[in-house]
């Protein structure tokens, strides 16, 4: 039995969502991917990690447990409410440290399949010395956007007199919640996965890709099949 029970303290532990139905994609987490799917390659990569202390599925599916328990790692099977619609990110957020017992989490994501190992050994060091600086108080990763975006019908990063080349547009990012690691006390109180001094680590634009499309979908399976002979 792999259930999350009282035990001493972490000092990291790799959390993993899995709801049963997602919303976009059907059956993302579970469809076949590159021979397996997408939470099972997800385990195999966090396995290589000798700095975690700990691997937890945070899960309402009885599939992604039933994974979880043959690939010998711990669950904790979430409540309906924090799997619905009605429940918001922080609710969730919140509800995740509140049954995580560690000093750090890195909340990961299975649908940002691409990103490499030596990637992910990177950020963990890079958030040991950042936290025991107090500098920053999370590590969140981000990917960069260079388009001309638009809000209530008007331009919000050019102006369009002074329309520039897409290179010259403002250094804009957007979280993709690939990798994110923070104080369990933290992202408890704050009921959010970034801190008020975050580091936003920037990730290329196909370690950076999240399944949120049919299209997404395809395209990261035949860059993980094409990167991982």
């Amino acid at each position: 039995m792999n259930e999350i029970k009282n035990k001493k303290m972490n000092k990291l532990v790799a959390v993993v969502p899995i709801r049963k139905g997602s919303q976009r994609v059907k059956h993302k987490n579970f469809r076949p991917f590159a021979g397996k799917n997408l939470l099972i390659h997800k385990i195999k990569m966090l396995k290589k990690l000798d700095f975690i202390d700990e691997i937890i599925i945070n899960t309402d599916s009885d599939k992604a447990i039933s994974i979880a328990k043959k690939m010998d790692v711990k669950y904790f099977k979430r409540d309906d409410y924090f799997a619905s619609s009605k429940c918001l990110n922080s609710e969730f957020w919140k509800n995740v440290a509140d049954n995580t017992k560690s000093e750090f989490i890195m909340f990961t994501n299975c649908t940002s399949p691409l990103i490499e190992l030596n990637t992910y050994k990177e950020i963990i060091s890079y958030s040991k010395k950042f936290f025991k600086s107090d500098k920053f108080d999370s590590l969140n990763t981000v990917t960069e956007i260079r388009e001309f975006l638009f809000k209530d019908n008007k331009p919000i990063n050019f102006k369009l007199n002074k329309t520039p080349n897409s290179q010259n547009l403002p250094n804009i990012v957007k979280l993709n919640f690939a990798i994110n690691i923070l104080k369990t006390k933290q992202m408890s109180s704050g009921k959010s996965l970034i801190g008020k001094k975050p580091f936003l680590y920037k990730l290329n634009e196909i370690e950076g890709l999240d399944i949120n499309s049919e299209y997404e979908f395809s395209v990261a399976e035949y860059l993980f099949k094409k990167t991982n002979v």
